[in-house]
């Protein structure tokens, strides 16, 4: 997992490599051998993406799979504490992920490629359980799809038609 910053509309991005996987596709002449990177790219301020790129070379592979990563930005909803506005599990393929909101100084308890999406979220305060298939990809992208849907509680309430303090209580 290497990190290098790129920037976008003035707001700085930060990148993780995942996972690098050779990939072969037999062919009449042989086996030809390319490279799929997942990447994750976020401004630890509640920004996050996730991109695969796909290539001959490993590099190439990298740099396409960090502008996928920044074409797919999502917002994420996040409390006072730098911690999730509510718990919430996330799906996608076989992987489920459960995301717990955690009070000041719990650190990220997350498994490798949960915890790389929460760091570049913004993320301080989490627990979190992988729960079914542990494919890396996703596991990933469960995290992304139940960051995406974490809503705040001016949103809860607007959608009520409720105050704040009616929704907290």
């Amino acid at each position: 997992m290497n990190r290098t910053r790129i920037d976008l509309n003035g707001v700085e991005l930060e990148d993780k490599v995942v996972t690098i996987k050779r990939v072969t596709k037999v062919v009449k002449g042989g086996r030809n051998m390319r490279f799929s990177a997942l990447v994750v790219v976020g401004d630890k301020n509640g920004h996050v993406g996730v991109g695969l790129g796909k290539a001959t070379e490993i590099p190439e592979a990298i740099r396409k799979g960090k502008e996928d990563a920044t074409k797919k930005l999502i917002d994420v909803a996040l409390d006072p504490v730098s911690s999730i506005t509510h718990d919430y599990i996330g799906k996608f393929g076989g992987a489920s992920i459960l995301l717990k909101k955690a009070p000041e100084g719990t650190g990220i308890i997350a498994g490798g490629p949960a915890r790389v999406v929460c760091e570049l979220a913004g993320i301080r305060n989490i627990r979190t359980k992988s729960l079914g298939s542990n494919n890396k990809q996703n596991v990933v992208l469960a995290t992304i799809e139940a960051l995406s849907k974490l809503k705040t509680p001016e949103e809860v309430a607007r959608n009520r038609g409720k105050s704040i303090e009616e929704i907290q209580h």
